[in-house]
């Protein structure tokens, strides 16, 4: 498992193939111009279709604020009527202030097809209208509604595994938790987490926030305000577990979690080090250090060979881990 000693010397550059889209297709996720701005440059992304043969259906379920909505993606496979399929619960990515189902459709069918599974993504509320704990209460709405209703969807109940990018993944570690320590709420067991690059510790002193503070795609800056729109009235010095997974005073008993973090990314000593924690409370963890990857890289999985290749890495474990 890869460690903070981590330094720019021995890290190569960024895959040339990368680099040619991202000159070709400039993206960065800048708070200059305010939060709609960033929202559309979001969505304006091109994307090509990925995986159209897939049945997926939009729903709208209960919150604590309202509807939620959630994308359902069944995955190409035909098991026998008595067969029930694992689930993944899926959150989006963006800063906890932008992204939506739309914006992360391609990914979430990736997901199905890469991991044999049923995948629902949950749109939960965004900052700064709502701020920290709306989203996360929106995930918990979403997994218990799982829970009750996933059978009828074709779901083994038994076999939830909870995934996502970025501040998704973020939202995944979090649910994790919530999972193992409300299992009286009526709420799956979580078997699997995997973590796309999430911001886990809140923490801009560890060494890859100066070594890639003017990283391609994401900044340190753009995660300060990210993170200030975020946490509302939350003190940012000193983040609940809620907001920042790794601080939590117990990580015993969590599952298993597979951690993909980017070498040019201000995030990656972030997700190493809660990879480091959970080994330390003696959870099975694998983090993989994607050297000459940049934040986000999934969303380039299918256009740049190295982005597929780490993506579906992650996607492997999870399938092992839900399927055996």
């Amino acid at each position: 498992m890869p460690s903070l000693d981590n330094t720019a010397d021995e890290k190569p550059a960024i895959d040339p193939i990368l680099q040619k889209v991202l000159d070709a297709v400039p993206f960065r996720l800048s708070t200059e111009d305010g939060i709609d701005a960033v929202r559309q440059r979001l969505r304006d992304l091109p994307r090509r279709p990925v995986h159209t043969e897939l049945r997926v259906e939009d729903r709208a379920i209960d919150g604590p604020a309202g509807p939620i909505p959630i994308r359902i993606y069944w995955p190409p496979t035909s098991p026998a009527l008595t067969d029930a399929l694992p689930v993944v619960v899926f959150f989006h990515g963006g800063g906890f202030v932008m992204g939506d189902l739309d914006t992360h459709d391609g990914t979430c069918r990736q997901h199905a097809v890469g991991a044999d599974t049923l995948v629902v993504s949950v749109d939960y509320r965004l900052a700064p209208e709502h701020p920290y704990p709306a989203a996360v209460e929106d995930a918990w709405a979403a997994m218990l509604w799982v829970a009750e209703h996933g059978a009828a969807l074709g779901a083994d109940t038994t076999r939830v595994a909870v995934a996502g990018d970025s501040a998704g993944g973020t939202i995944a570690a979090v649910i994790a938790q919530y999972a193992r320590d409300q299992a009286d709420a009526g709420g799956p067991p979580v078997r699997f987490q995997l973590l796309w690059y999430p911001s886990t510790m809140w923490d801009p002193s560890l060494p890859s926030f100066t070594e890639n503070a003017n990283a391609e795609v994401l900044d340190a800056k753009a995660i300060a305000d990210f993170s200030r729109w975020y946490a509302g009235d939350v003190d940012l010095s000193n983040p609940p577990a809620g907001m920042a997974p790794g601080r939590s005073e117990n990580l015993v008993d969590l599952p298993p979690a597979y951690i993909g973090v980017a070498g040019h990314d201000p995030l990656r000593d972030d997700g190493i080090r809660y990879g480091e924690l959970l080994a330390d409370a003696g959870v099975p963890v694998e983090v993989h250090n994607a050297k000459t990857m940049v934040h986000g890289y999934v969303g380039y999985a299918g256009v740049v060979p190295a982005a597929t290749a780490a993506m579906n890495r992650g996607l492997a474990a999870l399938r092992v881990a839900l399927h055996g």
